[in-house]
């Protein structure tokens, strides 16, 4: 049996207000059309909810079982119902990228794109999962990987540098020959495109002893954990502007290959392209990144 939901949610307004015209005037209607609408509802159900009791109304047994089932549902409807009105009239960006990249790089600066841009609602998603653009509601993305996604408009964020940084705790700027790291504790990015077994063989160094190691899933781990004393990271200088500016990081190689990598991309479908919020956001990342590169 289907029973709309006109009359279930004016049932509520009544047995909640206890009154069939106090009822009417909070939904703008006559109390006649309540008292209409809730005879239906009883018709279709086929039991008494409501009794007249002097001026007002209370609620049967059943009027009693049958508004405490329904309560809450009504109450997350009508909140559902006021959040969407409201969403409506906002404009809403949702922004997915590698949580590294969100927490090292993207949040830094976020503040400046939501003074220039204050009718913008931002919601950003750290997360390391592609986006399903046919599944999700997601504007733009900022991926990690190798830049190869046929049927979606790509574009490298920046080229970064790789290079190994650790405490000053842990060894100086400038101390170590590359040949040297072997025998310190080397940390790991598991998910990264450089890794140690890249580095060694461009520094021309064949590493003859058992790595003593520590891994992690995600960059700013690494980072996190190089800027703690626990060894020594092999890292983007992209990720790690702040730990190098405030000198919690240092390079302890002398002299070091260098190690250029496009790691994080621009990702949408086309389509996407054509909303405004979606290029004034593209506009400001951009700035944002040559001046980054400049300052390199």
């Amino acid at each position: 049996m289907h029973i709309p939901i006109k009359p279930i949610f004016v049932f509520h307004t009544a047995a909640r207000a206890g009154s069939i015209s106090r009822a009417a005037k909070e939904l703008s209607v006559t109390p006649s059309a309540v008292s209409q609408q809730i005879q239906a509802l009883e018709l279709q159900l086929g039991v008494a909810l409501l009794a007249k009791a002097g001026r007002g109304i209370v609620l049967t047994e059943a009027g009693e079982r049958y508004f405490s089932m329904i309560a809450d549902q009504i109450e997350h409807i009508a909140e559902a119902t006021a959040t969407i009105k409201g969403f409506r009239s906002v404009t809403s960006l949702i922004i997915r990228a590698t949580p590294t990249l969100s927490n090292k790089w993207l949040l830094p600066r976020l503040a400046s794109f939501l003074d220039q841009q204050p009718d913008l609602e931002v919601r950003l998603d750290g997360t390391n999962e592609p986006t399903d653009f046919s599944q999700e509601i997601v504007d733009i993305e900022l991926r990690h990987g190798d830049g190869r996604w046929p049927g979606l408009f790509v574009e490298g964020v920046v080229e970064e540098e790789f290079l190994p940084v650790c405490s000053p705790r842990y060894a100086a700027a400038g101390s170590l020959a590359p040949e040297d790291l072997s025998k310190f504790r080397l940390i790991h990015s598991a998910k990264s495109q450089a890794q140690w077994t890249t580095w060694f063989p461009l520094a021309g160094v064949t590493p003859t002893d058992r790595w003593q190691r520590v891994l992690f899933d995600r960059s700013h781990m690494a980072i996190d954990a190089a800027a703690r004393g626990m060894g020594i990271a092999l890292e983007s200088t992209l990720m790690m502007e702040e730990e190098l500016a405030s000198g919690r990081l240092v390079c302890p190689v002398a002299s070091y290959p260098a190690l250029r990598l496009v790691t994080q991309w621009i990702v949408c479908p086309f389509d996407h392209l054509r909303r405004k919020k979606v290029r004034t956001f593209l506009d400001w990342l951009r700035a944002e990144r040559d001046a980054w590169a400049a300052k390199g």
